[in-house]
């Protein structure tokens, strides 16, 4: 596994961006549990695109505008959508007093949708990993999967990181009525930037 390789995934899952997003709100919201949940379906919302890189899917996205555009506005819809609930304190985003146990299905759904509809990553897989595998070498394919599933674990482990330091936070948040306002306009306004940013992306 060759150092450039980790700290340029490193860089790339610690940089602020959606899953970022999502997993502090969950921690800050419904405690750490709930943070390691949304670090495990933002995981589990790459698995797609893996598989679309692997089998040549993710070039034929990269490929067609119709298929890009159709999966980048389905990917804003639902952060404005995340964002709307989080302003009107219903949904995944509400900050919580005490942990909701029937929430976890919600956390996993969301942060799965989250991913899944964010094209970038499949263009990401096609663009990154390929630069690590040397061309016409014997077993490429699988190099690729265990690059990917390092990928992953990185992901895992830096998101729960998140997303637990946020619920060391969280005590003193859920005492705050105007910090626990003041969180949930800035996560919804961090929705709403993150879906602009992504109706903004070219292929």
């Amino acid at each position: 596994m060759s150092p450039e390789f980790l700290l340029t995934s490193l860089i790339i899952v610690a940089s602020p961006g959606t899953g970022v997003v999502y997993t502090l709100a969950a921690g800050l919201s419904r405690g750490a549990r709930a943070s390691v949940l949304a670090a495990l379906a933002c995981t589990l919302g790459i698995v797609p695109h893996l598989a679309a890189a692997l089998t040549g899917l993710a070039a034929l996205l990269h490929a067609s505008a119709l298929a890009f555009e159709i999966v980048k506005y389905a990917g804003v819809a639902y952060l404005l959508w995340m964002a709307w609930q989080t302003i009107r304190q219903k949904g995944a985003m509400r900050i919580e007093a005490a942990p909701d146990a029937r929430a976890a299905g919600r956390v996993l759904r969301d942060g799965i949708a989250l991913n899944v509809l964010n094209p970038k990553l499949s263009i990401f897989f096609v663009a990154f990993l390929p630069q690590f595998v040397p061309t016409g070498a014997p077993g490429a394919g699988l190099r690729m999967l265990e690059l990917s599933l390092v990928f992953m674990a990185m992901t895992f482990v830096v998101f729960a990181l998140y997303g637990i330091f946020a619920a060391t936070m969280r005590s003193r948040v859920v005492g705050s009525p105007r910090m626990m306002a003041w969180l949930r306009n800035s996560f919804a306004a961090a929705f709403v930037a993150l879906g602009a940013r992504l109706a903004l992306t070219e292929r």
